[in-house]
């Protein structure tokens, strides 16, 4: 533990940022901070929430590294503008790489990332700055994870693929080989995508209903 980090956030995000710092990294979390306006809680897991407008005044930017543990708000731009800031205010940003994450070795990674357990990032990718994977994702060998991204969990990018910036990708989401992703796209749940995007679409996941027999009447159980 030779890195001290403060965690930006008071949402389920930091408290499971703080958990994987915590336990596998070498940061030692030592306060979260939240904008004065929004703060609700005094301290998390005993340790101070401190108003992000004066985190410089508390703690030293030479010692202390910062991430922003907020997820696909605003299209990430709300992760986007306060890791700014506290890179503004001197701070490094940190990363997270799970240690039972496959990252190949020539994979490019930027900064303030965090990636989840049991992700595959195959050779040749490049990650660039702010962006999240949760766990158990592909990303295809040649593909490039432009800024600002949130990749929910078990999402498929397949090899040679380009995903734009402030993008989400749903669970189950499929990216085909070869597409080009626009910035500002959503992509829904269990969706695929098969042909290039445009600036700012917004791809549904089909509402399943459900049948018009029940389970009970299905498998001949009494209720």
């Amino acid at each position: 533990m030779n890195k001290k980090l403060i965690i930006v956030g008071d949402s389920a995000f930091a408290e499971i940022a703080y958990e994987y710092f915590t336990h596998d990294s070498n940061y030692e979390v030592v306060a979260f901070s939240v904008e004065k306006e929004y703060q609700s809680r005094s301290d998390i897991f005993g340790l101070p929430v401190v108003d992000f407008e004066i985190l410089e005044e508390k703690f030293d930017t030479a010692t202390h590294d910062v991430f922003v543990a907020v997820v696909y708000t605003q299209l990430n731009r709300l992760r986007a503008r306060l890791a700014s800031e506290a890179k503004a205010k001197g701070f490094g940003l940190a990363s997270y790489i799970s240690s039972k994450a496959f990252v190949w070795s020539n994979v490019k990674l930027g900064e303030h990332c965090f990636i989840f357990e049991d992700n595959t990032v195959q050779p040749f990718v490049r990650i660039e700055d702010n962006v999240v994977l949760w766990s158990g994702n592909h990303i295809g060998h040649h593909s490039v994870i432009k800024k600002h991204n949130f990749i929910s969990s078990h999402v498929v990018v397949s090899g040679f693929c380009e995903i734009g910036e402030n993008c989400f990708l749903g669970v189950n989401a499929t990216v085909a080989n070869n597409i080009s992703i626009a910035k500002d796209t959503w992509v829904g749940p269990g969706v695929v995508i098969s042909k290039d995007t445009e600036e700012g679409q917004l791809f549904k996941s089909d509402a399943i209903e459900a049948a018009r027999i029940s389970t009970h009447r299905f498998f001949k159980v009494k209720a």
